[in-house]
């Protein structure tokens, strides 16, 4: 009984390894024919014996796969991931097979990637550059373009895994150029090794010199930080902004992206910090400026508000938010003059009082009306601000000016 058993799964085995074969030389002969659909549906039959296959079955079926998925170039997005799969699953047996095999695919890739980052398909690209990455692994240089990619089609989660990998195999994108300097033109040129050193031996390039490119550490780590931004991942972008920033400590807008961050957090004081400490690295920079009188402001710090205010309208008279501004805040003053006012009785004295809160009143509204004027110069047709300015000339009675301006305002109204 024994021995019945033991030929039965003799003849078993036989039969399967057969049924193996058979279907792998059909397939390795579709493929031969360019007829992939019928390579694949051979591939798929053998795929149920995967597990009574021997190595060497195992790495013939992967490579048969490869190539029948990849279908030379005319496989699917999802058929040439699956590819790629298999081809990381042949062994060192197939050295030479695969070396074919994969630098057609690299040419392939690279060609429609180039041509879809061109053409503006973005998608496209990140899919062939990261395909290519996948074939070559060692040239982690096209998993940065993937990365590149991601970024200009705005997929940030792809994007975000492409530069996070590059941060851990700490990929620095530098490289060594070999320059030399036109004899005629006196401008340095640059050329591969090879070239270089031929042309120097000759009378028309001379000082050739080997430089190293600037790294892409500073520019991936503050990309990934300002990702997180974007996806509203707070804490994993200060954490990022901080790295970035220890790389590149005097770079104004990563200080500025902090600052903006730590703002939407709610942390004013940080924010403050950072705008300031901006503000030292780049003394002219306007918005800076401005951004700390909006901070004072909020923060109820008018005086504060109104010199920064000042400040920005001194460089520049016609930045029009910092007049409106500046002015809104002189014309706030108002509610506690009018709240004293209308606290007031009729004794000699609190009529005294009136009268000097109602002089207060008018000085307020004079201090408001250059910076009113101001916006009127730069957006003559801006209608809150000619109400404004209308009814303080009313107030101070101007009939002239409040004329001129009801008159305007009639006119931008349509009535």
């Amino acid at each position: 009984m024994k021995n019945t058993l033991i030929v039965a799964l003799s003849l078993s085995v036989t039969t399967f390894s057969f049924a193996q074969k058979k279907e792998l030389k059909t397939a390795e002969k579709a493929i031969k024919n360019a007829n992939y659909a019928e390579a694949k549906t051979a591939l798929g039959q053998a795929k149920s014996l995967m597990s009574s296959m021997d190595d060497k079955l195992k790495d013939k079926y992967n490579f048969l796969n490869a190539k029948a998925l990849y279908a030379n170039g005319t496989g699917s997005q999802s058929d040439i991931n699956e590819a790629l799969t298999s081809l990381e699953s042949v062994s060192a047996d197939y050295a030479s097979e695969l070396s074919e095999l994969k630098t057609a695919m690299e040419n392939d890739f690279l060609t429609k990637a180039n041509e879809a980052y061109k053409s503006n398909n973005f998608s496209l690209a990140t899919d062939k550059f990261e395909q290519l990455y996948r074939v070559v692994p060692s040239d982690t240089t096209y998993l940065y373009y993937a990365a590149v990619s991601a970024v200009s089609g705005q997929d940030y989660d792809s994007a975000l895994s492409h530069y996070l990998k590059l941060s851990d195999l700490g990929y620095t994108g530098q490289e060594k150029q070999y320059y030399a300097t036109n004899v005629e033109t006196g401008e340095e040129e640059v050329f591969d090794k090879a070239t270089r050193d031929i042309l120097v031996k000759g009378d028309d390039y001379i000082k050739p010199v080997d430089r190293m490119t600037e790294s892409k550490l500073a520019e991936i780590t503050k990309n990934i930080a300002l990702i997180y931004v974007n996806l509203d991942k707070n804490d994993e972008a200060i954490a990022a902004i901080k790295k970035a920033r220890a790389n590149e400590p005097s770079d104004v807008n990563l200080i500025l992206t902090e600052a903006n961050l730590q703002y939407k957090m709610g942390n004013t004081d940080a924010y403050k910090s950072l705008i300031e400490e901006a503000i030292e690295l780049d003394p002219n920079n306007i918005d800076l400026f401005y951004n700390l009188g909006v901070l004072s402001a909020e923060s109820g710090n008018n005086e504060k508000a109104k010199e920064y205010y000042n400040k920005v309208i001194e460089m520049d008279p016609t930045y029009v938010n910092a007049q409106t501004n500046i002015a809104a805040l002189i014309l706030d003053e108002e509610k506690d003059i009018i709240e004293e006012m209308n606290g007031l009785g009729s004794s000699a004295a609190d009529n005294k009082r009136y009268d000097e809160l109602k002089e207060e009143r008018m000085n307020v509204y004079k201090s408001a009306i250059p910076y009113l004027e101001a916006v009127l110069k730069i957006n003559p047709d801006d209608v809150q601000v000619t109400k404004t300015l209308m009814n303080i000339y009313s107030a101070i009675d101007n009939t002239a000016k409040f004329k001129a301006l009801k008159a305007k305002l009639e006119t931008l109204e349509g009535n």
